[in-house]
């Protein structure tokens, strides 16, 4: 008995002089001084930044082993506009005690104080958080060495739970503008396998809360781009209090794009305001200095408004994922902000590297039923194709306009709407100039007060103007009927009096070009009276639209005033009465402007009738 005594009690000793060998060990290697030492070099070989720790660094062994240090900061681009790319008050840290005895730090937990992170990405498309030649998110596929060992042997240490509180991302994007996201709170803690999600963010009056599980994100990163990583998520994400479910996973191989099923749907969420999300002035940004606010303006200023009705600024193509699958969204109920919320929208998004299509995107206002098509290719090119078609039916000028503006005075107007275009471009300007298609709209028996009609913009007023000079008489307009059948052929717009109304007074034919390359509009209105609204003048062919789509001028057909041997004053073109020429020609060319001008749908849409 004795002997199983001392035998027991010498194994404790054993254990109790190896436990200590191990903690001297431990303490050894986790020596604050050289800790600090092996990080910064750590980082500076993963990520080609430096790590500055300019405070204190502690080292406790009870009731664990605990890391911290204050003051830290990781150095920014070269090109950034602030001179860190992060700093960080304080950042503590529970390290494992048996893996320091291979010589590996796991991290139990990592809780981050005070950190204020600083996004950018300037104006030839680099972005700042992307780091060394193998960034966990590098897309650079060529430069990576995908033989080397897997991420588990070569990592210096494995995180298991991470805290962030208070923090702030800044980010400043290519025009000059900063914003500023709040993370109140971020926590990602093991449980198994799995990571159990819990973020919330305010920016502006935007409230974001994500809840849920995922598979390892450190993991992911770890092995992102190195090694076969799988990555399942169940998220709910609320947004100002209702919620968005994403269900799915992400699969990545070396020197592949990532693979991605996912599937969006919700009951009900609505759509943050502009005011919620719109960016401010880079002024505002509080963080940055006053060089980097002059330097930042400065940009502002050369990035000038567009002189085209269709912008001239580059279109954020850059932003879209590049990626392989499909992601699946169903929303039942889309509320937008001071409009009738969007019902029953379903789409598939599909991925294949430069290339993203969505084959059939349905969603409902009302009554009114859309169907449509898109298809981005040549992501990676200097000209990007895009390829749109779509037919609308059972929507109404009425609940349109109700969409827009609660207040507009509208009635009626069934509408039905077919385009198929096809253009490429990086702007809206150069796709209004590449582009090539057709699009057909009818509007049948609608009535419009005169300030609904003069919200339309310069281009229209000037139209309606010259269509009908006494219109301004009247509160009240009513459209019997309105057909556009537009052609377009690399951005050339050939309407051979394929526009064409009838109002209660008159009606209406539209001839002639608009170049949406120079947006140079020349259009003959040939309106024909039908109700003694001008005094039986033949209106056929005296006025004409010149200018641009930006600037619009009304302008007197000087070959149709011969032909028609009449003289009028320029009261005419200013809604002025002052015709007094007595001419019945136009009460023989009454005619049917709508029936003569409509296509069939199914030239524009297939399936469209």
């Amino acid at each position: 008995m004795r002997i199983r005594v001392n035998i027991i009690f010498s194994v404790l000793a054993l254990l109790v002089a190896l436990v200590g060998m191990g903690i001297w060990y431990a303490s050894s290697l986790v020596n604050p001084t050289k800790l600090a030492a092996l990080l910064t070099s750590s980082v500076k070989t993963a990520t080609g930044r430096d790590l500055r720790i300019a405070g204190p660094v502690k080292l406790q062994f009870f009731p664990g082993i605990a890391v911290s240090a204050e003051q830290l900061t990781l150095s920014n681009a070269s090109w950034g506009s602030q001179r860190d790319f992060l700093t960080l008050d304080q950042i503590s840290l529970n390290i494992k005690l048996l893996p320091l005895l291979s010589k590996r730090v796991d991290i139990d937990s990592i809780e981050l104080k005070g950190l204020d992170l600083f996004l950018q990405k300037n104006r030839s498309g680099q972005a700042n958080w992307v780091m060394g030649s193998q960034g966990p998110l590098a897309t650079n596929l060529a430069s990576n060495k995908q033989d080397e060992a897997p991420a588990s042997q070569n990592s210096l240490m494995n995180v298991g739970n991470v805290m962030i509180a208070n923090a702030n991302v800044h980010y400043l994007d290519p025009t000059g503008l900063s914003s500023i996201y709040q993370v109140q709170r971020l926590s990602l803690t093991k449980s198994g396998a799995k990571t159990l999600v819990a973020i919330d963010i305010k920016y502006k009056a935007l409230a974001l809360e994500i809840r849920g599980k995922t598979d390892s994100v450190l993991e992911l990163m770890q092995h992102w781009n190195v090694s076969p990583a799988q990555f399942a998520l169940d998220l709910n994400v609320g947004i100002n209090g209702k919620s968005i479910l994403i269900q799915g996973n992400v699969a990545k191989n070396p020197k592949t794009l990532p693979l991605i099923d996912l599937a969006i749907n919700s009951a009900a969420v609505d759509w943050p305001s502009s005011d919620a999300i719109g960016n401010p002035p880079v002024q505002q940004s509080t963080r940055l200095s006053g060089q980097n606010l002059k330097t930042a303006s400065a940009e502002s200023v050369q990035h000038s408004p567009s002189t085209y009705f269709f912008s001239d600024a580059n279109l954020p193509l850059d932003l879209l994922p590049e990626a392989r699958g499909k992601i699946s969204i169903g929303i039942i109920k889309l509320g937008l902000p001071g409009r009738q919320p969007i019902e029953n929208l379903n789409a598939t998004i599909e991925m294949d590297g430069s290339q993203i299509a969505v084959p059939q995107l349905t969603f409902g206002v009302g009554q009114g039923q859309a169907n449509l098509a898109l298809h981005l290719t040549r992501l990676d090119a200097a000209s990007p194709v895009v390829t749109a078609k779509g037919v609308t039916a059972n929507f109404t000028l009425e609940s349109l306009m109700a969409r827009l503006d609660p207040n507009s005075k509208v009635g009626g107007g069934k509408m039905k709407l077919a385009f198929n275009l096809q253009s490429a471009g990086m702007s809206a300007h150069q796709m209004a100039s590449n582009a090539s298609g057709k699009i057909q709209i009818r509007i049948d028996q609608a009535k419009t007060d005169s300030l609904f009609l003069n919200s339309g913009g310069d281009f229209v007023v000037t139209l309606l103007d010259a269509i009908n000079p006494l219109r301004k008489k009247s509160n009240q307009n009513t459209i019997e009927c309105a057909v556009a059948y537009l052609p377009i052929s690399q951005g050339q717009l050939n309407i051979a009096n394929t526009v064409g109304m009838e109002t209660d007074r008159l009606n209406v034919l539209l001839g002639g070009t608009i170049n949406l390359k120079t947006e140079a509009v020349n259009l003959m209105v040939e309106p024909y009276e039908k109700s003694g609204l001008t005094t039986g003048i033949d209106l056929g062919g005296l006025v004409k639209i010149g200018g641009t789509l930006q600037n619009p001028k009304p302008m007197i057909n000087q070959a149709g005033v011969i032909s028609s041997a009449i003289s009028v004053g320029l009261g005419f073109l200013t809604g002025g009465a002052s015709i007094l020429a007595e001419n019945a020609l136009s009460l023989g060319k009454k005619g049917s402007p709508c029936k003569d001008v409509l296509r069939p749908w199914a030239d524009i849409y297939p399936g469209a009738e």
